[in-house]
Formats: structure tokens, C-alpha cells, sequence
């Protein structure tokens, strides 16, 4: 299999962030990584709202997740572990996705209380 590219923090850039969240269920899946404060698996994310995304969708928002800089993918036996860099672009672009996702009306509840998102 090929490696999964991640960019470095430093090379991580606002538009591909915007662009990245600029679809609705991508900001779904986003959110739930982040409100998980876990790793979610591909299957998790796959049923969103009680409705299915195919794979092919769910594998392309995952990579313009993966490229923008805000999830880190990590292959797990045949799993796909997904973890949110957050608290690496909050401290690159502070307050950025917390906007985004606030916008969107999906702020994970811990966001809410005070944590960054």
C-alpha cells in the first residue's frame, strides 16, 4: 500500500483548510473525529445521521481531510485509524476551526465548555 501523505504543520495552508470545510459532510465527519476524542474508523464514519456514505465518497473526504492537515490517517491491521491534528493547526491558525465548525452549528461539546475543538 502507499503511504498516506500528511502535511508538515508549517506547510499547512488557510485555503486548504476553507476548501476542506467548505462541504457539509465533510464537516460532519470532521466533527465527529473531533467530538470522539478517539480515533474513528472508517466503518463508524461510513453512517452519518442515519444515512450511509459510500466508500468512495467517505475515501475521498478522508483524503481532502487528510491533505488539508486536519485528520492524520493510520493504517491498523485493515482498519484506517483517523485522529484530529486540532490542537496543531489551533496553535497554527488559532480560533480558524473553531469558526468553522461553530458555523456549521457542529462544535463539539467539548469546544463549548472551553477546550480547543
Amino acid at each position: 500500500m502507499r503511504p498516506l501523505f500528511h502535511p508538515a504543520i508549517e506547510d499547512i495552508k488557510p485555503e486548504a483548510i476553507l476548501y476542506a470545510l467548505s462541504d457539509p459532510e465533510r464537516v460532519e465527519i470532521f466533527a465527529q473525529i473531533v467530538g470522539d476524542g478517539s480515533s474513528g474508523t472508517c466503518v463508524a464514519l461510513s453512517n452519518l445521521g442515519g444515512r450511509v456514505i459510500p466508500k468512495s465518497s467517505l475515501s475521498q473526504h478522508m483524503k481532502v481531510l487528510r491533505e488539508a492537515g486536519l485528520i492524520r490517517g493510520e493504517r491498523q491491521g485493515v482498519e484506517m485509524r483517523n485522529h484530529s491534528r486540532c490542537q496543531e493547526v489551533e496553535e497554527r491558525f488559532p480560533g480558524l476551526v473553531r469558526a468553522i465548525l461553530s458555523a456549521y452549528g457542529q462544535l463539539p461539546d467539548a469546544a463549548k465548555a472551553g477546550s480547543t475543538a
